[in-house]
């Protein structure tokens, strides 16, 4: 890509999207196009049409999306379904519609089959059957590949896919129901911290930065009565002065990679790699969610203790991605989980200051 290539970042104020953006800008890129959810909604196929018939873009990173954590793929897997399938669909028929030389989708590693070998390999894809508590956005995303190579096979279009491994980073989802493990932990750890200190108003303003505020603390935040409300709601959450309950049984595993590490690697497959097959991409070692929920706590400095809910479900007994295809085309990320976790919280602080 030309430093004034036109590039246009889909999902530019989300997790990945952002990250991208950054990126971009950070490496001289100086056009780049962005547009807001509320200033085109890519589910419309006319809205889309029109914004790719005026910009015209170059370069196209495809991270819009609707993402969420299990509990809300769980229970609403026709919005996960419908929404996916409706940004990525419009996105790259436009995107070959108008002469995009090159488009980058974001998969999800959610894709691969629950008991896939591990550590998971590009062609394992579609060997098995999916990890129910998240089929819906899986199948999504699996039509999203399979139309990045069918436009290839059919068109000679450059569209590749990547398939990234669990994400985090600044521009995060906290809200509680809808979030990523690793962004739940870290809002869980900070609210039962607050709350063993007493921090009510902190805690208020955190409600206002990332959501959750329950009702009938709305307008009442002063009186005497609010505290035992937030604790109330809190409760609801698992989250108490002395310890904190996480969904599952802690044991399966995981991999991260910050967001800002996937930036730089998408950047350079955009400008160095033209294949059809997809790449992986991740750090090629997991840890369980009960060794990440005491990474977390250590750094949120929260005292109490951890509990384990195990009538929840834990997803996938373990998903590790094989990044040698990664590691082969000179990509590995800088950022590991330890200094990644610390700078999160740190803008998460941030975040619940502004």
């Amino acid at each position: 890509m030309d430093k004034d290539a036109k590039i246009y970042v889909a999902g530019h104020k989300g997790l990945v999207g952002s990250a991208v953006h950054r990126a971009l800008r950070a490496q001289g890129y100086t056009n780049i196009v962005v547009r807001t959810s509320k200033e085109l909604d890519l589910r419309d196929q006319r809205a889309t049409e029109g914004f790719f018939q005026a910009e015209e873009p170059e370069y196209v990173f495809l991270a819009a999306a609707k993402v969420g954590g299990i509990v809300a793929n769980s229970t609403r897997p026709a919005e996960f379904l419908y929404d996916n399938l409706a940004i990525q669909t419009n996105a790259i028929h436009c995107s070959w519609r108008h002469g995009a030389k090159k488009l980058l989708f974001l998969g999800s590693s959610c894709v691969y089959p629950r008991l896939a070998p591990q550590p998971i390999k590009e062609e394992y894809l579609l060997t098995g059957p999916l990890e129910p508590t998240n089929q819906a956005y899986a199948i999504a995303k699996l039509a999203g590949i399979e139309m990045c190579q069918d436009y290839r096979r059919q068109y000679g279009a450059n569209f590749i896919a990547v398939m990234p491994t669990n994400l985090y980073g600044p521009n995060d989802n906290y809200e509680l129901e809808s979030s990523h493990v690793l962004a739940a932990l870290i809002r869980k750890f900070h609210l039962a911290k607050l709350l063993s200190e007493g921090q009510f108003a902190s805690i208020y303003q955190d409600f206002k930065a990332f959501g959750n505020c329950p009702k009938n603390v709305e307008g009442y935040r002063r009186a005497p009565q609010v505290h035992e409300a937030i604790a109330a709601h809190l409760a609801q959450a698992g989250l108490y002065p002395d310890r904190v309950m996480l969904w599952g049984s802690g044991e399966p595993r995981r991999e991260f990679l910050h967001v800002d590490d996937l930036a730089v690697a998408c950047i350079q497959l955009m400008n160095t790699y033209d294949s059809g097959e997809m790449v992986n991409l991740g750090w090629g070692k997991d840890l369980s969610i009960r060794e990440l929920a005491a990474t977390v706590k250590a750094v949120v400095g929260f005292e109490g203790s951890v509990g384990w809910d195990a009538s929840k479900p834990d997803g996938m007994p373990r998903k590790l991605l094989d990044v040698t295809r990664a590691a082969s085309l000179g990509w590995k990320p800088a950022i590991d989980l330890s200094e990644g976790v610390r700078r999160v919280y740190d803008d998460y602080c941030q975040g619940t200051a502004r």
